[in-house]
């Protein structure tokens, strides 16, 4: 393999981006690219759509923002953007939790606008990326209906990928009708009656939004929603006084939860949790291999749930939902399944327990959330960076290695000076970048990059 540049200052020069991903890091990123006088950028959707992604095309107004939005303005230099853009249009204030297909309307929005200005300087493209050639000098992407374009970097925001099928569940072995892999396909709801059960696996955030779903659609039968804890996102309140902390934290994750817990019975677990968002990424970014291990093994599903919180009225239409039992929640694993043909058997073990039970479901659905494991992935941009050795999975198989600046780092240790990585699938080197707040200051500092401007008032040197 050629010896990868040297990046020396201002003389790694970006004149042509390519973005893989039109979701809201990858639309973010052109935006910002444009804002910042940039390079000409690419901006490449397999979907139809651009400017939303899955996660806010949802469209049924019961789909709620889990932030508020006064916290979701999609531009770092304008923190109440989005919150105007709402009051402007009667939708709501700052305090307020907004519809997510109204959030995917805003960056539509901020999309569209950003390309009637640009010009030249924009492209979108609809097509697939099959593969990459990666040089010192350009990479060059291939696509499934165009011919190959060369490009001097390419940013890989391919947002979440599908989940993993439940273990002992064989996708190819139960048809569509029985199975559902992507929680998000319309027909979820579709064929059912109110003598069916519904068979949830997972209880987080994918699985709320199913639920609704379901409930949307008049769906009068049983849903019963399965993980290994049982566990349920927290619901947020009105906020209090914040946190006071100024301190960083310990990085060693048994006193870290010592001291969390501590200041939750002084401030509340909301401020507790809260007051350490300036501190997340720092905390992951200083903790051993040993120590995140040991995170995601035993405390990462009590974080999820208490960090990524549900609207008050989505909380309150679960909680309804369960007290007149249309929605059970059930701490188990799953074991096996087998296709009865109108229905699949479940055989499940309940928690702290040693005789196995079977629901009977006339349809499953998926929600255990995105995968992050690259070498199950199907993506075949991924899959032939990773071949090739430009790319490799972070040591806890949470998505893609990346380094503080957000470039690829591949098979030999190098981050490559024109391959980056956004959004979700970088978590595994920054952690907290599933959400809004963190996802747009990362796009903003990979726009100045790619840009020039981070040598703009000493930055660079």
């Amino acid at each position: 393999m050629a010896a990868r540049p040297v990046e020396r200052g201002p003389r790694m020069i970006y004149k042509s981006v390519a973005i893989v991903g039109a979701g809201f890091s990858g639309s973010l990123l052109a935006i910002n690219i444009l804002r910042h006088a940039g390079p000409q950028a690419t901006l490449i959707e397999r979907r139809p759509v651009f400017g939303r992604g899955t996660a806010y095309s949802a469209p049924h107004p019961s789909h709620l923002l889990n932030v508020r939005a006064g916290n979701m303005s999609a531009l770092s230099d304008r923190p109440q953007h989005f919150a105007e853009w709402c009051t402007a249009r009667g939708l709501g204030g700052g305090g307020d939790f907004a519809q997510r297909k109204v959030y995917g309307e805003y960056l539509g929005e901020l999309l569209e606008r950003s390309s009637a200005r640009a010009g030249e300087r924009l492209h979108l493209v609809n097509d697939s990326v099959t593969g990459a050639d990666v040089t010192d000098d350009t990479v060059t992407l291939h696509f499934d209906g165009r011919p190959s374009a060369t490009f001097d970097a390419v940013v890989v925001a391919v947002g979440n990928l599908p989940p993993h099928a439940p273990p002992g569940l064989d996708p190819d072995a139960l048809p569509s009708d029985l199975y559902a892999h992507d929680p998000w396909d319309p027909k979820v709801v579709e064929g059912l009656t109110p003598v069916d059960t519904v068979l949830l696996i997972g209880t987080g955030l994918t699985m709320v939004d199913v639920a609704l779903s379901l409930d949307a659609a008049g769906f009068g039968g049983r849903i019963v929603a399965m993980s290994r804890r049982g566990l349920l996102p927290r619901p947020h309140v009105p906020p209090g006084p914040p946190g006071d902390r100024n301190e960083k934290p310990t990085t060693r994750a048994s006193a870290l939860l010592r001291e969390i817990r501590a200041r939750s019975r002084a401030i509340g677990w909301r401020a507790a949790v809260d007051e350490l968002r300036p501190f997340t990424q720092g905390l992951w970014l200083g903790a051993s291999v040993e120590e995140r291990t040991r995170f995601m093994r035993h405390l990462r599903p009590w974080w999820d749930v208490h960090r990524h919180r549900l609207a008050p009225a989505v909380a309150a239409r679960i909680a309804a939902m369960r007290e007149a039992g249309a929605l059970e929640i059930v701490a188990g694993k799953p074991a096996a399944f087998v296709n009865r043909d109108t229905h699949v058997d479940v055989t499940w073990r309940p928690r702290h327990a040693d005789t196995p039970s079977v629901i009977t479901a006339r349809r499953i659905v998926n929600c255990t959330g995105p995968q992050g494991d690259l070498a199950r992935s199907t993506e075949p941009l991924l899959r032939g960076l990773i071949a090739a050795g430009h790319a490799r999975a972070d040591a806890n198989r949470l998505g893609l290695d990346v380094d503080s600046q957000s470039r690829l780092i591949g098979a030999d240790g190098e981050a490559h000076p024109r391959l980056f990585g956004l959004g979700p699938m970088t978590r595994g080197a920054f952690w907290e970048i599933v959400a809004v707040p963190d996802i747009r200051t990362q796009v903003w500092t990979v726009a100045r990059r790619l840009a020039q401007a981070h040598w703009v008032g000493g930055e660079g040197l």
